[in-house]
């Protein structure tokens, strides 16, 4: 697999920074910089070449009368911050309450993950991927929970460590139902 090709004025705006910074763009330990750095940035950025509802297409519909929550935990993404354009690392608890269908459990971490990989903001990516599985699987009801450290928080401004920032969306049943949302952020582990 050949490595994509960077252009010159983004190979330049990079020698800018690190100049900027204070180093020399062309001692030997940086000369490749630029390119490896546009690379990366490609692929941090990869969510804008998709459409994360494509992951919801395929649906199944013949689940055996199942009618209680799915819940995928522990879902582990990376993300970079669009203030900063530090790392944001984190975790998602993804949820939904079937009506007449349901789709394969990779595909939540797959809608996820099309959304993680933009810049963004923590709050935002909760309602995005609600929404998503919302519009998409028309279930009763959907619950999104991430937990995630900023490093526009740890390594730069406050620079204050193992802090976990909390965001949540609830839709349906788990918005209007407080059993129903109980239930969900219980099995969640909240």
């Amino acid at each position: 697999m050949s490595k994509p090709d960077v252009p010159e004025n983004v190979q330049a705006a990079i020698r800018t920074l690190i100049e900027w910074a204070g180093d020399d763009p062309t001692r030997e330990g940086l000369l490749d910089t630029p390119k490896r750095v546009g690379r990366a940035w490609l692929e941090y950025c990869q969510g804008y070449q998709e459409d994360p509802a494509v992951h919801l297409s395929r649906v199944f519909e013949e689940v055996g009368g199942y009618d209680e929550i799915v819940l995928l935990k522990d879902i582990p993404f990376h993300s970079h911050c669009e203030h900063h354009m530090a790392p944001i690392k984190g975790k998602a608890h993804i949820a939904y309450l079937p009506d007449k269908k349901v789709v394969g459990i990779s595909k939540l971490a797959r809608v996820l993950h099309g959304f993680a990989n933009r810049l963004q903001i923590q709050e935002r990516l909760t309602a995005e991927v609600a929404q998503c599985i919302w519009d998409h699987l028309e279930p009763q009801g959907v619950a999104v929970v991430i937990q995630a450290e900023h490093g526009c928080m740890t390594g730069r401004g406050v620079k204050v460590h193992e802090v976990e920032m909390l965001t949540s969306r609830m839709l349906g049943c788990f918005l209007e139902d407080p059993r129903s949302r109980k239930e969900v952020m219980s099995l969640m582990g909240f």
